[in-house]
């Protein structure tokens, strides 16, 4: 199973860029010597100084200490009709997906990931027809490979805030069909402009595609508005129900639920 995408330290990390706090500003509001501080940013487990920065970050501090320990892990996630692909990129992974009806042989795929050769290995192998290719968004380590991907150009849809050359856009909202799966669009903006979350029924489990908005445990960097990450997070993610699969661009399957419980940023889940 694959590991975590970000240690306790990342998401503390990650909480102070996003409130624009210094180091001197979080030590002092959270009432730690700074140089506590600094080892614990830098991974030392100071159990004292999680749980005072923790309310600062607007942090669960009992989800932070249980990374801190790596006393949780998401449950094992198996659902016919939907794989995950991990394939490295620089020193990272990276995740796409495919996701198919069996009794129409149709799938359609999110990303590409670092190469595509293993889901292009996938559909022969079991007889798939991929019928799009949809993005959740369009930095570098998930678009890739969408070359070898789309070999056969396959019709590519993108948001229409972050368009991309070939793809057809789409504003947020819209719904597309392939045999009985039916892809709701959400906006999840924030990582980055035009963020995308599908939502996928049709599969014996709601399965969303997050994108890097969200991870297990964690969330993706707030690089355009981390207070809109944070927004759009609550408002087309956890607002699903609690037995939808999550399916993160880093990092493993996971499922609302177990965010509810187990994921830093959200305390008021908990």
């Amino acid at each position: 199973m694959l590991p975590l995408e970000d240690l306790f330290n990342d998401i503390i990390n990650k909480a102070q860029r996003g409130l624009g706090l210094s180091n001197e500003a979080l030590a002092q509001q959270a009432d730690v010597a700074l140089p506590q501080l600094l080892a614990t940013k830098d991974g030392e487990i100071n159990e004292t100084v999680i749980r005072l920065v923790s309310p600062v970050l607007h942090l669960h501090a009992p989800s932070l200490l249980a990374m801190a320990h790596q006393n949780w892990h998401p449950r094992p996630v198996e659902l016919p009709g939907l794989a995950q692909f991990n394939t490295p990129f620089d020193d990272m992974t990276v995740n796409a997906y495919i996701v198919w009806d069996s009794s129409t042989r149709e799938a359609v795929a999110f990303d590409s990931g670092a190469t595509a050769e293993p889901m292009i290995k996938f559909l022969s192998d079991r007889d798939l027809v991929l019928k799009a290719v949809y993005l959740t968004h369009t930095h570098p380590d998930h678009i890739a490979d969408l070359a070898t991907l789309r070999e056969n150009d396959e019709p590519l849809f993108a948001s229409a805030k972050e368009p991309w050359q070939g793809a057809t856009l789409f504003d947020c909202g819209q719904t597309f069909t392939h045999g009985k799966l039916r892809i709701e669009t959400r906006q999840t903006t924030g990582h980055s402009i035009g963020a995308t979350t599908y939502v996928i029924h049709g599969l014996a489990n709601p399965v969303a595609i997050v994108g890097d908005a969200l991870f297990a445990s964690s969330m993706g960097g707030g690089a355009i508005s981390f207070t809109e990450a944070l927004a759009t997070n609550r408002s087309e993610i956890f607002t699903l129900p609690d037995h939808t699969i999550l399916c993160p661009g880093h990092g493993p399957l996971t499922t609302v639920g177990e965010e509810k419980n187990h994921n830093p940023f959200y305390p008021e889940f908990k």
